[in-house]
């Protein structure tokens, strides 16, 4: 599975109803919730990472990608803006990307 495909289940199930769709419930409750929730799941696998769990890291990290994705989705952004955000980065290192950010 892409991205790209991932982001269209999260677009369909955006438009089901709530009280059949968790993205749908999610979403509804508004992007404050879906980033806070966001935030859970990457909590939930840097833990899995420094336990050295793969399995569970594997777990959580699909989490983290599919709620990313319906964060995304909640602010109107798509995997093709931030994919083009970082083949913008590509044209430089990573240093002098991170040095000529506006502090």
């Amino acid at each position: 599975m892409t991205l790209e495909e991932l982001e269209q289940i999260v677009a369909t199930r955006a438009t089901a109803s709530p009280d059949e769709s968790w993205t749908a419930k999610l979403l509804a409750k508004g992007p404050e919730k879906v980033a806070e929730k966001f935030g859970e799941e990457a909590v939930e696998a840097l833990i899995e990472a420094v336990k050295g769990d793969r399995d569970r890291l594997a777990c959580e990290a699909a989490d983290v990608l599919f709620h990313l994705l319906v964060m995304l989705h909640a602010r109107g952004v798509s995997v093709a803006d931030v994919m083009a955000e970082l083949d913008r980065r590509q044209s430089q290192s990573g240093l002098a990307e991170k040095a000529a950010r506006k502090p």
